[in-house]
């Protein structure tokens, strides 16, 4: 239920799916008007028409936003400051894991029974860690959330 009062301002990084998409749903349900954000703008796009047809798709609207682009970030900057004068909660929902995976090691041990049984897995040949993907996951998930706040 929404409450009463001034209205307050969200934005939800990384919302076009997963938590950050109910992130968005929860607090538009509480009378928040959420920018719900994503790196790819067909993706974000898609996840807003989800909001479409419903009670809550005024206090929902969409903004591209990849948290390690500076002018990205400033162009949200902007929008928010433009479209509401301020901003009353941050959700630093984006991420990345840094770790790549091998989808045939891991079909392959899926097929061998081994991911069902729980027995020993070779998460050496399905997970990858390589200073590239160390290098984007600190990227995103710290200076990322950094420069958001």
């Amino acid at each position: 239920m929404a409450e009463s009062g001034p209205i307050r301002y969200a934005v939800v990084t990384g919302a076009n799916k997963g938590i950050g998409f109910e992130i968005c749903k929860q607090l538009a349900s509480n009378g928040v008007k959420v920018v719900l954000t994503a790196r790819d703008e067909k993706r974000g796009v898609d996840a807003l028409a989800k909001f479409k047809g419903t009670h809550l798709s005024d206090l929902v609207t969409f903004h591209q936003l990849d948290v390690v682009d500076p002018v990205s970030v400033t162009s949200l900057a902007q929008f928010v400051k433009t479209q509401f004068g301020k901003l009353d909660i941050l959700v630093n929902n984006s991420g990345i894991g840094g770790v790549g995976a091998n989808e045939e090691a891991l079909r392959a041990s899926r097929t061998s029974g081994t991911v069902a049984t729980g027995s020993q897995i070779e998460w050496k040949k399905i997970l990858t860690e390589s200073y590239e993907l160390a290098v984007q996951c600190i990227q995103t998930n710290y200076y990322g959330a950094k420069m958001m706040t």
